[in-house]
């Protein structure tokens, strides 16, 4: 078979395309960082990395959560820290009552104070958060107490709110107050990890209602009500109490309240080893990420340098070794 002219021309032109797509990938790899432009260039490398792109947004979801909860568990220490102080000082109080020289007076100013002490017990348990009551559970969005007066002692009363500001009597057998009664003390979760969640919230009926060391019942609000109108009555026996079983109601109050505020110092501990763990998750995920989408510069700069030389120097051969003749016209 005689070779032509043309038939070389044709092969001389090929190759200089194949060459010109390969220097035209290999340049669109360098000036991306990229491996990989298209799914037909590596399906195998490109399935995995959408899934590490899937997980490294994860892991930032997920870091995101941290710090949000973190917050919350911060403003939940200082709303806490708060509330130890209010209930210790009610706590001096109850034994500055139990002073055989006051007389009614210095009693009424103690009652006095103590309602005062109430209401800032109600502000503090109605703290808000990125717009949500911290203390509210999964009824977030309305205050979970609220402060009223008792009509006949005129003293103040803390009793839990419903999402109008009605009162929510533990008693009263509606289903809707129940229901909400029961949203106050729900429990808030949140994922901070792969199929980790954690409880971090604390509500207000953790505070108020809770069951002492030897498993009895304790209601504060009727506790913080029965104190302060045993501290104003003029029965001795009503007002023995204050310095003695509402004394001890009140240290079994203020040790509920170290217990929370211990399970929330553990929670935020909890919540920095997460941090910890995810930032590390992150950067290996990330890493390998790199490795398997990003160039090597320094490898991919003398690939491109060849391919250079390799055009180059075919542009010269098919100069020299195709002559064009006049058969080439008559062809």
């Amino acid at each position: 078979m005689r070779i032509t002219n043309q038939m070389m021309s044709k092969s001389f032109l090929r190759d200089l395309g194949r060459n010109q797509n390969y220097m035209k990938k290999i340049n669109n790899q360098l000036t991306s960082g990229k491996e990989i432009s298209r799914p037909s260039d590596n399906p195998f490398k490109v399935a995995r990395s959408m899934q590490l792109n899937r997980d490294i947004a994860t892991n930032t979801q997920y870091n995101e959560n941290i710090k949000d909860t973190t917050n919350w568990l911060d403003t939940t220490d200082t709303a806490l820290d708060q509330l130890g102080n209010s209930f210790q000082r009610f706590r001096e109080l109850m034994v500055s009552a139990g002073n055989a020289a006051y007389g009614s007076d210095e009693k009424s100013a103690i009652r006095d104070e103590m309602n005062e002490k109430i209401n800032e017990i109600t502000q503090i348990l109605n703290t808000t958060f990125d717009g949500k009551y911290i203390f509210g559970g999964t009824k977030g969005n309305s205050k979970p107490v609220v402060s009223s007066k008792d009509f006949i002692s005129g003293n103040n009363l803390i009793n839990l709110s419903g999402s109008n500001g009605e009162v929510l009597n533990l008693d009263d057998l509606d289903e809707n107050v129940q229901n909400q009664i029961n949203m106050i003390g729900k429990k808030l979760s949140v994922e901070v990890s792969q199929g980790v969640t954690m409880d971090y919230n604390v509500s207000a009926t953790d505070v108020l209602l809770f069951k002492d060391k030897n498993g009895v019942s304790s209601n504060v609000m009727n506790l913080l009500k029965d104190i302060v109108n045993n501290v104003a009555s003029e029965d001795a026996n009503e007002s023995s109490k204050v310095a003695n079983e509402n004394l001890s109601s009140m240290d079994e109050v203020m040790s509920n309240l170290l217990k929370i505020r211990a399970e929330v110092g553990s929670k935020q501990n909890r919540m920095e080893s997460a941090s910890d763990q995810n930032e590390e998750q992150k950067f290996n995920l990330t890493d390998i990420l790199s490795q398997t989408e990003d160039i090597d510069f320094a490898e991919k700069t003398i690939q491109a340098t060849v391919a250079q030389s390799v055009y180059t120097a075919a542009l010269q051969v098919s100069a020299k070794i195709i002559q064009p003749s006049l058969l080439d016209f008559l062809s």
